[in-house]
């Protein structure tokens, strides 16, 4: 299995890359969503539309893309052990895959919450939490392209 994975090693990477690309748009307008549901009024056409958008965006494109991310990323290490072997830059890159599938999964409560008219957060909140991925996004970039350590 390795060396079948090992010979379509760059199709594993286009794959887990297009993956990135899906999850990371989702989880960059997800939160922006928020904002503008958290100042809609409950049972409003509007709020019910943003519900609506909310649970397709999550289940059609950011669940997807984050399953696929995952499965193409481990199907690349397992094809090249190597990469975890005194690769700084691989750990901490993990390490930030992990804290972006953790905000990924407080979205996806939080997707519930609006569903049931629970939410209890500001949209100053959704502003500030709008920006952790792409905080997160840049700093895998920067540890998978530049390799500092």
């Amino acid at each position: 299995m390795q060396e079948w994975l090992l010979l379509h090693y760059d199709w594993l990477r286009a794959l887990h890359i297009i993956s990135v690309i899906s999850w990371m748009a989702g989880m960059l307008y997800l939160p922006r969503l928020f904002v503008y549901h958290s100042e809609s009024e409950i049972g409003s056409d509007k709020s019910e539309t943003f519900k609506v958008m909310e649970r397709k965006l999550l289940k059609i494109i950011i669940n997807p893309g984050m399953g696929s991310s995952w499965l193409f990323g481990l199907g690349m290490l397992f094809a090249n052990p190597g990469l975890l072997q005194g690769q700084g830059w691989m750990h901490a890159k993990l390490f930030l895959v992990l804290v972006l599938s953790a905000i990924h999964g407080i979205l996806a409560k939080a997707v519930k919450k609006f569903e049931r008219d629970e939410n209890t957060k500001s949209s100053k909140y959704y502003r500030i939490i709008n920006e952790v991925p792409a905080v997160l996004m840049i700093l895998i970039v920067i540890f998978v392209v530049v390799e500092p350590f």
